[in-house]
């Protein structure tokens, strides 16, 4: 059994909003549930009842409430929920309006401002009245190429206000990578900014954003924030552009006319990777998100008006809209743009003290990188506001959970997450009334009815498995862009077990506990002499030893057989010597199996990771083959692949 790690005091579980919502199922249906298992399992087996609470409880603000919350939870693709109701999605989350801090902007140290609830309201509802008078409304288009400012998330409410659906890119991907994602929705109006700063350098977006509206044909608007208030840029080169200032002013009256719609209405289109193709265009619905947010946001993440959260992300991101969904609390975000390691590692703990941070959202990626360089934030800063990380993005290993409550702090609710951009959440997550072992998530999230399916397509439990959802979401796609027959959108999930959810993922799921491990994804699973190996088993052994600061995994083709090539990044002092490899192989043997051992270790200055800091194991595995990599402009550092390249030691 895994270590336990921390448990939540009573006073805290007392507390907790999940236990205040199973009160109110036991209030409303007549149960006596008294602990999560009981309560996730009456989630899975009353579906309609769920999601009937959650929309009442959440406080969900609709014109219309539906006429049936869901038609056949088990008919999937093509569920149908909350038919009948008319609702706006910005309007919920919009719901505060006073002195209170909403926003609150860090540029890498260059830039700080914050925006209050009724700064906000004025700032959507001037925007919202420009983008009406432009003609934008329910059917439309609006799309981000823009840093992670508040001016971003005061466009996507305005957008969604009047009843356009929204899409963005990060202004760190190339302008082709973001056409190709971008383009594909036909959007009517861009939103950018002139400049962003990234390890204190200054990158111009304006020649950036110029080319992609040259290469989007259906744009019509392109509006510039900048991201200096004090610096107004030159913004003549980019096509149909004009100011912020000079497009919209704030309307201090705060009367925004929320365009009432259909719940399934689209609020949100999401993208894939786009590392193994073009990027699929997911469209998500604006009542399903919302619901659904609200679960994962303030019930697992157990979310308060009291809260100050933040999230290392940018709105390229699912995580982005996520943290976005905390608005309907009443808490305090802070956007965070620019480097998290900038000018020293040190930065975001510093924030977190300065701004007294209680939510702190961050990936696996991150906390490896601190703790691989030595830091114990615990020790260095007081981070007596902190009462929860929450990490996403890829698994953890167990050391590094226990590197938390060992050099972060040692009463602290470390909740791990793992779901999809796919439908904007989560499958696994945690919540306070389950203890905190070391390396497993608490369990599936309310309502997600899901399973480890074994090699013959039925469920499994203490052994790994294919993570599989047999029952719909509410935030799955209702149909993917430019797909009229859904035959994508039944290749991507549907094709290998009919009527459910195939994610894509390697777990186990622990009957003892209940508690969930991740092996990576399944896609990339490992698989030499017939035997299936999760990646993310390597790297939990590999990536402890001293001297390897990244590592990547993959499957070579080699004489009828896969044999695996592990590449490694080496921290700074380090050279891949016999003796590191000789600790590689042995802790590889020791602590997983002979079949985890690598036929090759090879050493590469870096490792490719996407803009949502996975690591992509698919490119790596096409560059080594000699298969093109459809997309590097969707990589944070497309350079890297170019390491992978004709390498000689894997032609011997």
């Amino acid at each position: 059994m895994a270590k336990l790690l921390w448990e939540a005091r009573d006073e805290v579980k007392q507390s907790a909003n999940i236990t205040a919502f199973m009160q109110a199922v036991n209030d409303r249906y007549g149960t006596s549930l008294t602990s999560y298992r009981e309560l996730y399992e009456w989630s899975i087996d009353r579906i309609p009842d769920l999601w009937s609470l959650v929309w009442d409880y959440a406080g969900t603000i609709a014109s219309r409430k539906y006429d049936q919350v869901v038609d056949d939870p088990y008919r999937m693709p093509g569920t149908k929920w909350f038919s009948g109701a008319r609702m706006n999605f910005a309007e919920n989350l919009l719901r505060r309006n006073d002195d209170h801090v909403a926003f609150v902007f860090r540029g890498e140290g260059r830039v700080v401002q914050r925006m209050t609830y009724a700064q906000l309201r004025a700032a959507v509802s001037g925007l919202a009245r420009s983008l009406k008078a432009a003609g934008i409304g329910p059917g439309d288009r609006v799309v981000g190429y823009m840093p992670n400012m508040i001016e971003t998330a005061v466009a996507m409410l305005a957008a969604t206000s009047v009843g356009a659906t929204w899409s963005s890119c990060a202004t760190d991907i190339g302008p082709q990578a973001a056409a190709e994602r971008l383009g594909q929705i036909g959007p009517r109006v861009l939103f950018t900014a002139d400049t962003y700063y990234y390890k204190d350098k200054r990158f111009d977006v304006v020649p950036r954003a110029a080319e992609l509206v040259r290469a989007i044909p259906t744009l019509e608007r392109v509006v510039v924030a900048s991201y200096e208030k004090n610096v107004r840029g030159a913004i003549d080169a980019i096509p149909h552009a004009t100011h912020w200032e000079d497009f919209a002013t704030p309307d201090p009256s705060g009367n925004i006319e929320f365009e009432q719609l259909p719940a399934d209405h689209p609020v949100y289109i999401m993208f894939s990777s786009g590392t193994t193709g073009k990027p699929k265009c997911m469209v998500q619905g604006a009542a399903g998100v919302l619901l659904n947010h609200y679960t994962e946001v303030v019930l697992h993440g157990d979310l308060k008006p009291t809260d100050v959260i933040t999230y290392i992300t940018t709105c390229s991101w699912m995580m982005w809209n996520w943290l976005l969904s905390s608005l309907m609390t009443g808490a305090t975000i802070v956007l965070y743009d620019g480097n998290p390691m900038h000018p020293d590692p040190n930065a975001m703990w510093r924030i977190i003290d300065e701004e007294r941070i209680s939510i702190f959202g961050t990936s696996a990626t991150y906390l490896n990188f601190i703790k691989n360089n030595g830091l114990v934030p615990g020790k260095e800063h007081d981070l007596s506001s902190l009462r929860e990380i929450n990490q996403t993005g890829s698994p953890l290993s167990a050391e590094g959970w226990e590197w938390v409550y060992e050099a972060v702090k040692q009463d602290l609710y470390f909740c791990s997450i793992s779901g999809g951009t796919d439908f904007n959440g989560a499958f696994a997550g945690g919540n306070l009334l389950t203890p905190v072992y070391a390396g497993q998530m608490h369990g599936w999230t309310l309502g997600k009815r899901c399973k480890a399916y074994g090699p013959d397509g039925t469920p499994v439990v203490d052994q790994q498995g294919e993570l599989v959802c047999e029952a719909a979401i509410p935030s799955m796609p209702i149909y993917f862009w430019d797909d009229p027959d859904g035959e994508k959108y039944h290749a991507a999930y549907f094709s290998v077990y009919p009527g459910k959810w195939r994610h894509g993922d390697f777990i186990q799921v622990h009957s003892e506990t209940g508690t969930i491990t991740i092996y990576g994804r399944s896609d990339s699973t490992l698989n030499p002499s017939g035997v299936r190996i999760g990646t993310a088993e390597i790297y939990n052994q590999v990536e402890k030893i001293e001297g390897i600061a990244d590592s990547v995994a993959i499957g070579q083709d080699w004489k009828g057989d896969q044999r695996i090539i592990l590449f490694v990044k080496l921290s700074p002092g380090y050279s891949l010597t016999a003796e590191l490899q000789d600790a590689i192989r042995k802790a590889l043997l020791r602590n997983a199996s002979p079949r985890h051992v690598p036929a090759k270790i090879i050493a590469v200055p870096d490792i490719p990771y996407t803009l949502n800091m996975k690591k992509v194991e698919s490119a790596v595995t096409n560059v080594v083959h000699g298969r093109p990599v459809s997309n590097r402009d969707a990589l944070a550092n497309p350079e890297s692949l170019e390491y992978f390249e004709d390498l000689p030691d894997l032609q011997e």
